[in-house]
């Protein structure tokens, strides 16, 4: 049986005095794997030949592509240039090949940040820039209801960040951007200014390299707690050794791009793992030993891709290019259409899988990769161990998968609120929590006691007894402490708060179990359970005391004027009365009725007599005198009737006066409260019924 030899060639950038990258490794050990697997080229043998490029030396890499060509156009076969980084690339199909600038396929797994232009034979198995971007803007914030402000720590390529750095002008949020130091450099000027500016949410766009030591920096500085939410954009954050932070509490969120549930891609990480474990030790990175990162994964899924494609193409007559001739080969652009279709043929039948990185579409126009999913991951104190072979347990799942971010259909979280609040209950488990509270009766008091007490014993009452059941639900154990100033927390005209609201806001205490009022502003900095009490603003002032009756007190159930009116209509009606009197001859008689011849009569009916008449009407005890006159009777009549009126209303306002005192209310809500200053009031200091009447 005869195999046929197929060279694939690679360029790889390298540093003087450095080892081989791991993409190079990758190389390798992909077109190993593919010797291996007979049923996807069981009769042809792919060879290597690698050739390195000095990272910062475009002439090198210029002189590297002339060689190129001899290569391109003397050896048997195909050549695919699998290239890490964009800078030598540009360099490379910069330079006077027309191996690589007249369609001898070149595939890359660098980022891209703009469109191939005249290159059409590179392709890149990765993602533009700005999809991780997008990617890096959605999903810190996709638990919050209102987007927090963001702190972003970038590297040298800003660029990679476009899309949240336009974010503030597109959404209602906050971002500051700052620059990390370059390399392994320390970045704890930067985290101090974070601690003190009260940045929560970090957005760290770094290498592996970086992220591991920036995460040991941050440990040291004491951020490495439940308060931060740290979002890093390297696709080997995975891989990393985070058991020193894997209980710390800290929320820290990644992406992967490595399908490591397959189990396919199981399997080849775990002969990747072998091997690397069986090799000399490297320079310390931060990442598990013998853990595959996403760069090898990528560089194997190239290999692998043009492997597919070559097998197809071996069905076709390929003709040579000819040396030092800037004519394009004319099988390029067909042999790129292969492996833009190599996705439609199933590299591992048995199993259908597309690749390390998940499905792998390229995009007809510019060769860039499309359609593809990022796992969002977030380190979980019960991460699942999972052993990759025998003796090798270091590579376990500290991670869990909540999400997915995919080109197309943008992010679907898998992780529900249910899981969310389960995780945030059980990690309340055996921890220590320091708790501020205020003495106020009855809620928190001192506990009276012959012996002296200590710590939590000191204290009673509904809060201590509240917390205590708290604590045996949720298996927490607390601290109680007393707030320093004495204060439940108010804000001055600078913005600073003091009391318990400034202990949560500084986190020199986790929670504040107190009579605590919730008000807008403190919502705003501080986050309240369900209220155990609800209640509202009461004025209470003092009842007035009771006054001894005067002695014109009977004159209290009707007003002066209506006093002065009465007094007016009886001296009204008695001049009346009088006139009318005068006037009818009926009120006139004899006084003498002996003589009955007698020139002299006279009236009863005298002024004073007419007054008489009126105030004994008045007083319901009659007089002497009855109107005999039908005139006078019906004036008489009148003042009856009126007094009956007058004397009834009298007598049901003095019944009210003797059974009901009146009582005067000054203020009827607290905006006359606020408004007068007769009646002095007072409230609790810097409580939120004080920051009410401000």
């Amino acid at each position: 049986l005869s195999f046929i030899s197929l060279p694939t060639g690679g360029i790889f950038e390298t540093v003087e005095n450095e080892p081989v990258n791991i993409e190079e490794l990758a190389f390798k050990f992909a077109v190993t794997n593919i010797n291996r697997n007979r049923t996807l080229m069981p009769n042809t043998t792919l060879t290597y030949d690698i050739q390195r490029i000095n990272l910062f030396d475009s002439f090198e890499a210029s002189r590297r592509g002339n060689y190129l060509n001899y290569c391109v156009c003397y050896m048997r076969g195909l050549y695919s240039i699998p290239f890490p980084s964009l800078i030598s690339l540009s360099a490379l199909l910069g330079s006077d090949c027309p191996g690589l600038t007249g369609g001898v396929p070149a595939r890359g797994t660098g980022w891209h940040w703009m469109g191939s232009g005249g290159q059409a034979s590179a392709m890149s198995s990765r993602k533009k820039a700005a999809v991780l971007s997008s990617a890096a803007l959605v999903s810190p914030g996709h638990h919050t209801w209102a987007p927090p402000p963001l702190r972003v720590a970038a590297g040298p390529s800003l660029i990679r960040l476009q899309e949240l750095i336009k974010a503030p002008s597109r959404y209602n949020i906050k971002i500051k951007i700052r620059q990390l130091p370059s390399g392994n450099k320390d970045a704890r000027p930067l985290l101090k200014e974070m601690k003190k500016g009260k940045e929560f949410y970090v957005i760290f766009d770094c290498s592996h390299e970086t992220a591991a030591e920036i995460l040991k920096q941050i440990l040291s500085m004491g951020m490495m707690t439940e308060y931060y939410h740290y979002f890093f954009t390297t696709l080997d954050l995975f891989a990393l050794d985070l058991e020193p932070y894997r209980y710390s509490g800290v929320n820290m969120t990644g992406f992967r791009l490595l399908n490591i549930d397959n189990p396919h891609v199981s399997s080849v990480v775990e002969k990747w793992s072998m091997e690397r474990l069986q090799a000399p030790p490297k320079p310390e990175t931060g990442l598990l030993d013998g853990m595959m990162t996403t760069e090898a994964a990528l560089m194997y899924d190239a290999v692998y891709m043009v492997a597919v494609a070559s097998q197809r193409a071996a069905q076709l007559t390929v003709s040579s290019l000819q040396c030092h001739r800037h004519k394009p080969w004319r099988f390029g652009p067909r042999f790129m259409n292969l492996i833009k279709e190599a996705r439609r043929v199933c590299l591992c039948p048995q199993a259908r899988w597309d690749g390390l990185t998940g499905r792998i579409t390229f995009n007809k126009t510019d060769g860039l990769r499309k359609d593809f999913d990022l796992d969002i991951i977030s380190l979980k104190e019960e991460g699942t161990e999972k052993a990759a072979g025998e003796g090798s347990n270091h590579l376990y799942k500290v991670w869990k998968k909540i999400g997915v971010w995919n080109s197309y259909s943008g992010l679907n979280m898998t992780d529900s609120n249910k899981d969310r609040s389960t995780n945030i209950t059980d990690s309340l488990a055996n921890r220590t929590l320091i708790v501020t509270t205020i003495l106020e009766d009855p809620y928190v008091m001192y506990k009276k006691s012959d012996k002296p007490l200590y710590g939590n014993d000191r204290f009673e009452g509904y809060c201590l007894d509240l917390l205590k059941e708290l604590s045996n639900i949720l298996g927490f154990i607390y601290e109680v402490k007393l707030v320093s100033d004495g204060k439940y927390g108010a804000q001055n005209d600078k913005g600073e708060w003091n009391g318990m609201v400034k202990e949560l806001i500084d986190h020199k205490a986790d929670l504040a179990v107190a009579p605590l009022t919730i008000t807008y502003v403190r919502e705003k900095v501080i986050d309240f359970s369900k209220p155990f009490m609800t209640l509202g603003i009461s004025i209470l002032y003092r009842k007035p005391n009771g006054t001894n009756p005067g002695v014109f007190s009977f004159l209290n159930p009707l007003s002066p004027d209506i006093w002065m009116y009465v007094l007016l209509a009886c001296l009204g009606v008695s001049c009346v009365l009088f006139v009318i009197a005068r006037f009818t001859p009926y009120e006139w008689y004899n006084p003498h009725p002996c003589n009955p011849d007698s020139d002299v009569v006279e009236n009863n009916f005298t002024l004073l007599n007419s007054f008489w008449f009126g105030v004994g009407a008045l007083m319901q005890q009659g007089s002497e005198l009855m109107p005999k006159a039908l005139s006078t009777r019906i004036v008489g009549g009148i003042w009856w009737f009126f007094t009956l009126i007058i004397i009834s209303s009298y007598t049901a306002n003095l019944a009210a006066f003797l059974t009901v005192e009146r009582m005067e209310s000054p203020i009827d809500s607290a905006d006359d409260l606020a408004k007068q200053t007769k009646i002095e009031y007072g409230a609790v200091r810097d409580g939120s019924t004080m920051t009410f009447f401000k």
